[in-house]
């Protein structure tokens, strides 16, 4: 039977959405296939409008309409193609199934035997169902990648966490992706300056910086994947950078030497620091020179890095060399620093001529080879073959490409990929320039996708030369990430957008070795899917999922891999911010981010996969003997993972002076540390492990023993709080109030701004200089803001021990739950920080409300103020200090009675105000403790090492108790002391904020005397 397609154009006059029909002319007659299209669209046109949704689960989405029907009366053909906006739902087989049904429904008796199909995006819809959603034997392997096994060694694998490498996450997976925009140079306006607009305290070009750096990149990293960015990614602004070029113009100084220098020959082009600041498009990879030698089976040669550090902190490392197919796969780094020594392979056949990262590492101040440097070393598997050697960096550094005649003048983390891009040595024409220098704010955008590209390599190319050997990187998959504009006028949330392409740079749908471009979409609808549904069971259960959108997008067509674009909310809408500026928001999309992924992953590869557990909680550590310490921890399961169950632990010890060790394994809850040094402080961290990975670290507990035959303190940690500024919802005021609480950063925060000012919800954008509703300040733009380090039973520690005193530590919910008994000890000293319940955004759970741990941030929950009662009750002594505990126990109704009780008879104190003080300076007026009129100062000043107390909370005392210091800037009270049936201090403000150590010292001695002394006269 001959094969009669017609295409058909409906006429308006019958269905809406379609063209009309020209004049045929006299005697024109309408086909029998044309009549049964015109029949179609009228039934068809009528479902999509009685069924039309604004939200995308479908069955119709707003906007939907028909492009085109296909009739053929020989085979009973139906096809129905829609406009895209039909393709912006996630497709399930359950939905097509549904849908199928209800056009079917409309179609009625007269289509009942055509085989009736309906398309969108030139796709049948049941194509559009992702394979993850798919049982298997129904995979669309067009969309798999053609080889199903990875031959090549990962370029990075940390031999110290072999023991616990992966192997159902992510271990030799390469990841690429970026956060936003970043700082950058505009002709038009002759200025650096951010690509989005200052918005509720932040901007886009830094904010989603917040999700990646401290959270994703760490899961995925600890899943295994390899990780690479087109932007910096270290917050570290001092840099050193270490080559066998060394000049006098080298960046930082240090040392470069090579063991034994006649093994090591010159190897060809290579880095050169040269003469930096750096003109447009010169690249540092090709102004040196690197070195080689032949690998052995054991060491026979080495070269070594000792930078000199210009401060004791935290900095990145990042190799470069030389790749070529006959060098080592398996080249022998060891980095030495206060930790110890952490060795790593790098595979040397791919990822040279740029920066590859290893890790961050904690150096001393100065030049110290044995514990600041990094060595390399000819030891391989494989004898005969080439390891090469080029610079070394230690550190992020400030920006140094010139534009316009200056440079940014922001760190590098916070400039936009291209300039970064260029001193990463990548090839300007190919990935960075592509506009040839007319448009920084096109290559910047345009420099993200091609970078990916070129790490790849031939015929995944940058689009200007597929062919281009690039770096030989197989990268898996890209994630742009972005939030996206948009106001809702009803106070609603704009929600998550995700954008994939389906046509590459020739608008082919396919991947250059031919795997269908609907991988794209798998990936985008996966993300997504895991996303919403994370945010909707922990949050709010009217999150909104916008659009699954094939889009032109350079960061999504771009790209010769699986790529996404996520815009994740509006950072211009008040109510999305509320939960973007909320740091555990932040943890949690990170995650699902992830598990997105790592899903997607599993099933391009087919491969099981375990979801990485998240961090333990109930941390302790207490003495089990003279010399030895108990840790014990509990383990957070996941309701929303039921893979996601620990299998074990690490255990990560730092001794006073060092950093953390490399860790060892604990297969249960409990581990003992043995043969603790006197007077020495040890903290602790513990991971959960199993299959897909490594948790996130655990808060930082401390101890020290000492010859006292005092019992040791115990320190108990309540300060868990992290959360965004204050929030103020009122008509014709809304937004983040910095003036009466900044928040509280998760570690270090660097994407604030500066304070909102203009709180007006009508007040419209007019410019990036204008934004209209929640326009910030700038004077905090790039700063490193110290927030919450979890690490404070180690600074209250130190002020024990100069005392004499020991001391052991633990979280508060070890206390709560009771597996730490406060009557076992006679001194308490509680750390409450800024701990308190305000600031934090609506929670709406859905059904399955995970809220699995405390993210009320209460001072004083009711569980703590029972234990410490029956501590009192034993005659304990309490020191407990922080900003908001009286402020925070009198603002809530719900159990205001037994707060007040608690305040007034146990705490013996009267709640003044709030906000009591802005210099932080106190003075004595208890001549019993320090002299009086003596003054101590804490910190009130945004600082990158101690966090700011921008409200300090005034109370008197009551009854017996009596007042120790008073704010001297008015006079209220900032902390009493009562000492009866048992021994009490409160400080208004935390002691872990006091600036001078010798103050905290001396106020921690005078507290402790006192406390030992009225348990004497007991």
């Amino acid at each position: 039977m001959k094969f009669k397609t017609i295409f058909f154009i409906l006429t308006l006059l019958l269905v809406s959405s379609c063209s009309k029909i020209l004049y045929k002319g006299p005697g024109y007659r309408i086909s029998k296939e044309q009549k049964l299209a015109k029949k179609a669209g009228k039934k068809i046109d009528k479902c999509i409008q009685e069924n039309m949704s604004e939200d995308v689960k479908g069955p119709v989405p707003v906007n939907t309409k028909i492009d085109s029907i296909h009739v053929d009366t020989d085979s009973l053909k139906l096809d129905v193609f829609l406009s895209k906006n039909f393709s912006y739902q996630p497709f399930r087989n359950s939905s097509v199934e549904y849908i199928y049904g209800l056009f079917k429904k409309y179609l009625g008796r007269s289509f009942r035997k055509y085989k009736f199909t309906l398309f969108a995006l030139e796709e049948p819809i049941e194509r559009l169902v992702p394979n993850y959603f798919r049982k298997k034997e129904k995979f669309d392997e067009s969309r798999l990648p053609r080889e199903k096994e990875r031959t090549i060694l990962p370029i990075v694998q940390n031999e110290n966490k072999r023991a616990w490498r992966p192997t159902k996450g992510l271990f030799n997976r390469n990841i690429a992706l970026w956060h936003s925009h970043g700082f950058y140079y505009t002709r038009s306006k002759d200025r650096w300056e951010w690509q989005r607009s200052r918005l509720f305290c932040t901007v886009e070009d830094l904010f989603p910086m917040s999700f990646t750096i401290p959270y994703l990149i760490p899961m995925l990293e600890n899943a295994g994947a390899n990780v690479f960015l087109p932007r910096e990614r270290s917050l570290q602004i001092q840099e050193v950078v270490v080559d066998n070029d060394l000049s006098e113009k080298s960046i930082g100084k240090g040392e470069y030497r090579e063991f034994p220098p006649e093994k090591w020959q010159q190897g060809g082009v290579g880095f050169a620091v040269g003469s930096p600041p750096y003109p447009a498009n010169l690249n540092p990879f090709l102004q040196g020179t690197f070195r080689k030698c032949l690998s052995d089976t054991v060491v026979s040669a080495s070269v070594q890095w000792i930078p000199e550090i210009p401060e004791t902190g935290t900095y990145s490392v990042d190799v470069s060399y030389h790749h070529d197919a006959e060098n080592v796969d398996d080249a022998h780094y060891t980095v030495f620093y206060l930790g110890g020594k952490t060795e790593f392979l790098v595979n040397q056949k791919i990822g040279g001529g740029t920066w590859v990262h290893l890790g961050d590492f904690k150096f001393e101040k100065g030049l110290h080879p044995e514990k600041g440097s990094v060595l390399l070393d000819n030891k391989s598997r494989t004898s005969g073959k080439v390891v090469t050697a080029d610079a070394v960096r230690f550190g992020g550094g400030m920006g140094d490409i010139v534009r316009g005649g200056r440079v940014s003048g922001k760190p590098r983390f916070a400039e936009a990929a291209r300039y970064y891009l260029q001193y990463a040595g990548m090839p300007d024409t190919l990935v960075y320039r592509l506009n040839q220098d007319t448009s920084d704010y096109k290559d910047d955008y345009q420099s993200r996708a091609e970078f990916v590209n070129y790490l790849k390599g031939k015929p995944f190319g940058p689009n200007k030369n597929r062919n281009t050997a690039g770096l030989g990187i197989p990268i898996d998959l890209s994630l742009a990430f972005h939030t996206d504009a948009g106001i809702d006028t009803s106070d609603g949330i704009i929600g998550t957008l995700m954008i994939y392409s389906l046509t590459d740079a020739e608008t082919l749908r396919v991947f250059p070795d031919g795997v269908s471009r609907l991988a794209n979409r798998d990936l985008a609808d996966i993300l997504q899917t895991q996303i919403v549904n994370d945010i909707r069971k922990i949050y709010r259960k009217d999150w909104r999922r916008r659009a699954l959108m094939d889009g032109d997008y350079s960061e999504v067509w771009r790209p010769n891999v699986p790529a996404s674009l996520l815009e994740l909310l509006s950072h211009q809408n008040f109510k999305d911010m509320q939960y973007g500026l909320f740091p555990q928001f932040r943890f949690d999309v990170a995650r699902a981010i992830y598990k997105g992924m790592l899903r997607f992953l599993a099933t391009e590869y087919d491969e099981d996969y375990v979801v990485q557990p998240l961090p333990v909680s109930h941390f302790c550590a207490e003495f089990l003997n003279g010399s030895d310490v108990l840790l014990r921890w509990k383990p957070v399961l996941d309701p929303l993972e039921p893979t996601a169950m620990p299998e074990k632990y690490v255990v990560y010890v730092q001794r006073e002076g060092f950093d953390f060790d490399n860790g060892r394994l604990a297969d249960s809850t409990t581990f003992v540390i043995k043969n603790l040094e006197p007077n020495v402080i040890y903290s602790f961290k513990v991971t959960a492990i199993n299959a897909g990975g490594e948790s996130l670290p655990s808060e930082i507990l401390s101890v020290c023993r000492t010859n006292s035959p005092e019992k040791p303190v115990l320190i108990v940690n309540g300060f868990d709080r992290v959360s965004p500024p204050e929030i103020i919802a009122k008509p014709g005021f809304k937004g983040f109030a910095t003036f009466l609480d900044e928040g509280e950063q998760d570690k270090i925060g660097f994407n604030f701004v500066g304070g909102q000012f203009d709180f007006e919800p009508h007040s419209m954008w007019r410019t990036n200089d204008a934004p209209g509703h929640g326009a910030s300040h700038a004077n905090f733009e790039a700063q490193l803001i110290a927030g919450n380090c979890f690490n404070y039973p180690q600074i209250h520690g130190d002020a024990i021990r100069s005392a004499g005193f020991g001391f052991v530590s633990c979280s508060d919910e070890a206390v709560m739950d009771g597996i730490v008994d406060l009557k076992k000890y006679k001194i308490v000293d509680l750390i409450l920080g800024e701990e308190k319940r305000l600031a934090q955004p609506e929670v709406i759970p859905g059904n399955n409300p995970v809220l699995a741990i405390n993210r009320n941030y209460q001072a004083f929950p009711f569980a703590l103020r029972k234990k410490i009662r029956e501590f009192f009750g034993q005659g304990g002594n309490l020191f407990v200090s922080g900003a908001h505990l009286i402020s925070d126990l009198m603002s809530f109704p719900p159990d205001s009675i037994d707060n007040y009780m608690f305040a007034r008879d146990v705490l013996k104190l009267a709640w003044q105000t709030d906000h009591a003080a802005v210099t932080g300076k106190v003075f004595c007026v208890d001549s019993l403790f320090l002299d009086r009129f003596a003054t101590i100062s804490f910190n009130t000043e945004v600082r990158d090492d101690i966090y700011r107390v921008e409200s300090p909370d005034a109370f008197d005392p009551v009854g017996e108790a009596k007042r120790l210091f008073r704010y001297s800037e008015n006079r209220f009270c900032a902390a009493t002391s009562y000492f009866g049936d048992y021994g009490l201090v409160v400080f208004g403000f935390p002691f872990e904020t006091i600036v001078e150590q010798s103050q905290r010292n001396k106020v921690m001695r005078q507290i402790l005397q006192r406390f030992l002394i009225e348990m004497r006269e007991k």
